[in-house]
């Protein structure tokens, strides 16, 4: 079939090369239009619950709104001056029809405007909340930001909103500088390997049509669903990766047979009918990695499931339609611009290495596990929490401003637990519901770890239970401004929330007691209870990734079985390369988890450690799987050719390592060189994602495919190829009709 593929392409080069371009142009006017991308969020959890009906009862919730500092060295929030300066400041957010509600020190009580000032009185705080939906008021941020006056200040930004934008642009740039860095450096080693610039140029341009294609899908379906900011990096890291691997086994295989004195077509024919085949089953496991995402249904893991699969379609179709019909131009062509001191190949030295690996399997394989056992040790270590602005780079405008409201403001700044009651209906400003809160307060105050609790029921130490409940016996006009406005801030409709202040971080254990302490006891009167904020979020993200990831896992190892078992036709080499591939991803999970979340080599790499982002460990599974049936596909597929030729498996895998090992490692080298241009990213979970996966096909490159595959290969000998006698007799027949038809 691919042979024939080859054919076709052959005789309708210029129509494909037109569709191409076609695509490449469609592609360019989704870039074009631009999309609308979100944070990265779990829906399907009680946080999420809470938060959303936080949103919906209280209006302006923190997606929508940001903070500003004021700071002036020698003025004080109490002169005439100051507040003068501060309204000229805001006067344009004033008139701003997006804007919803702006408070400062201008607009509220003297009570209340007091804990907007700093202790030192220098500094001043104003919320500003921006009206429509989160998307609408992330991209209108930038703007309104941009009204403000500062005039004698120093501003700084804090908020959702600024962390939200400042990581849309960090991302942007690292994606930037990762492609500039990345592509030069490939384009290196592909010239090194190929020894041609034509040849070596090749693979670039079908790795950069799969990059625009997948990137212009992810921001056209951003309009429908929603597609986290981080995204678009994994889309350009993985299409570059893949794309230029898929590229090179082709551009190799057809060079090969042009060298053999095979005509163009023919030459074609050949190259499709064996690396493209390896393509075509190396782009269905790749895939078959990442729709084990698609478990985690309800959360951004699933977006990146649809648009990583979305962006290996690319680099598949492109390199069996664009590549060989410019292959089938080029002809002989392909070889120009040759480069002196072209490395040579060197299939004997690897042929040597199999042979003397196969001499002593256990002799290399136990050391070579016991490496391997070790580096991923770590990873039992493993701590998750989600993003916060400690991800972005320490410059960040929002990383600058969280520091100034810790330092000015530290109640602000300081980690809250949500605690929100939703009654069955009605108000939750009745009497009795009011008394049920005011208890409800004050026992979870009690609890280690609270520091401060603020509800409608904590406006001052004067008033006792029986107070607040006549407060709310009052009509809605006639009660005290200080009990309307915290009213208006913590209580809408039949929701109440009641913010709880946690000492340390979201990630403390103290925290997560409070949570767990809360969870225990859900009812407040007739109310039902449900806990949100940071802290909550970090304990339901881990649980909800815990729960799915066995059937993930399960989906992708079987799945992967079934795909390598239809190329192979053996039960036994399927099993072998899934573990062959959970050594390679042991090795580089304990790395990841030693360096980012422990933080060695944090000064050098230019991050601050913490624990890693709950979706990173399976994200990273989905795509090592996947990434690692590359060299598996072609490894193996060789082997097997020689297996058929000469039934011997010490022979067949030696030869086969002696073929394939000099491509594994130029195509690895790219890999390695793509993955690490990442690693210069400024945003952690880019950076962890980048170094992860170069770590990952580094080890599956060196160590377990000219190590641990010739020796397991060596102990099973023969038993590699079995099959069930039914399966192997089918297979034998199909092998006889192919080599009839063909004329051997």
């Amino acid at each position: 079939m691919f042979a024939a593929w080859g054919r076709f392409v052959h005789r309708h080069r210029w129509l494909l090369l037109g569709a191409s371009a076609l695509v490449l142009g469609l592609s360019l006017a989704g870039l074009m239009r631009g999309g609308r991308l979100t944070a990265g969020t779990v829906g399907a959890t009680e946080a999420a619950r809470a938060d959303r009906l936080v949103k919906r009862r209280l209006g302006a919730p923190g997606e929508q709104s940001f903070t500003l500092v004021f700071q002036h060295r020698t003025w004080t929030a109490n002169e005439p001056r100051f507040r003068a300066a501060l309204r000229r400041a805001l006067a344009p957010l004033e008139r701003d029809s997006r804007v919803a509600r702006i408070e400062s020190p201008l607009s509220l009580p003297p009570a209340l405007a007091a804990g907007m000032t700093s202790a030192d009185g220098h500094a001043v705080l104003a919320t500003v909340s921006l009206s429509g939906a989160a998307r609408d008021a992330q991209q209108a941020y930038r703007s309104v930001r941009a009204e403000v006056r500062p005039g004698p200040f120093h501003v700084l930004t804090a908020g959702q909103l600024a962390f939200m934008n400042d990581l849309d642009q960090t991302l942007e740039s690292d994606l930037h500088l990762a492609e500039l860095v990345s592509l030069p450096l490939a384009l290196i080693v592909l010239a090194w390997v190929f020894g041609s610039l034509v040849a070596a140029a090749l693979p670039i341009g079908v790795g950069g049509l799969a990059v625009v294609g997948g990137v212009a899908a992810v921001l056209a379906l951003s309009w429908h669903v929603g597609m986290a900011q981080y995204t678009l990096n994994v889309v350009s890291l993985v299409g570059l990766g893949v794309a230029i691997d898929y590229s090179l086994f082709i551009v190799s295989r057809f060079r090969d047979a042009l060298g053999g004195g095979a005509p163009v077509e023919e030459a074609l024919a050949r190259a499709l009918s064996t690396a493209g085949r390896a393509v075509a089953f190396s782009g269905v496991a790749v895939g078959v990695g990442l729709t084990g995402l698609l478990f985690f249904h309800g959360s951004y893991l699933e977006s990146m499931g649809i648009a990583g699969a979305i962006v290996v379609a690319f680099a598949v179709l492109f390199a069996l339609t664009f590549l060989p019909a410019l292959l089938s131009i080029l002809g002989p062509n392909v070889n120009r611009g040759r480069l002196r001191g072209r490395h040579a190949g060197h299939g004997a030295v690897w042929k040597h290495l199999a042979l003397w690996v196969m001499r002593r399997p256990v002799a290399v394989l136990i050391p070579t596990l016991a490496v391997l056992f070790l580096l991923g040790v770590p990873f039992f270590r493993l701590k998750v929490a989600a993003a916060d602005v400690s991800v972005l780079p320490e410059n960040a405008p929002a990383r600058l401003g969280y520091q100034a409201l810790a330092r000015e403001f530290p109640e602000e700044a300081a980690n809250r637990v949500l605690a929100v009651v939703e009654f069955p209906s009605g108000s939750a400003l009745t009497p009795a519901r009011i008394g049920a809160l005011y208890d409800f307060s004050r026992r979870v105050a009690r609890l280690p770890g609270v520091e401060r609790v603020e509800s409608v029921v904590d406006l001052g130490p004067g008033l006792d239970r029986a107070a607040y409940q006549r407060l709310a016996a009052l009509p809605p006009r006639a009660r005290p401004p200080a009990f309307r406005l915290g009213a208006r801030e913590l209580v809408g409709g039949n929701v109440a929330v009641l913010r709880l202040e946690i000492r340390g971080s979201s990630d403390s254990a103290p925290a997560r007691r409070v949570v767990a302490e809360l969870r225990r006891h859900r009812a407040v009167g007739d109310g039902h209870l449900l806990v949100g904020g940071g802290t909550a979020s970090d304990l339901d993200d881990a649980a909800f990734m815990r729960e799915r990831t066995p059937a993930a896992v399960a989906w992708v190892l079987c799945m992967t079985c079934v795909v390598l078992f239809g190329l192979l036709g053996s039960v036994v080499l399927p099993l072998k390369a899934i573990v062959m591939n959970l050594l390679s991803i042991s090795g580089s999970f304990g790395a990841m988890v030693w360096i980012f979340q422990e933080g060695h080599g944090a000064h050098l790499l230019g991050f601050s450690p913490r624990p890693l982002e709950p979706a990173l460990p399976v994200l990273l599974f989905c795509l090592v799987f996947g990434l690692s049936m590359d060299y598996e596909v072609l490894l193996l597929t060789r082997i097997q050719e020689d297996y058929r030729a000469f039934r011997d498996n010490t022979r067949a895998v030696a030869q086969g390592l002696s073929d394939t090992a000099g491509i594994i490692t130029s195509a690895a080298a790219i890999m390695v060189v793509v993955f690490a241009a990442f690693g210069l990213a400024r945003v952690v979970m880019v950076k962890a994602m980048g170094i992860g996966l170069a770590l990952a096909v580094l080890l599956d490159a060196t160590l377990v495919r000219v190590l641990v595959v010739p020796a397991t290969m060596r102990l099973v000998g023969d038993w590699n190829w079995w099959a069930p006698k039914p399966v192997a007799r089918w297979l034998a027949a199909v092998r006889l009709r192919h080599a009839a038809a063909h004329g051997r």
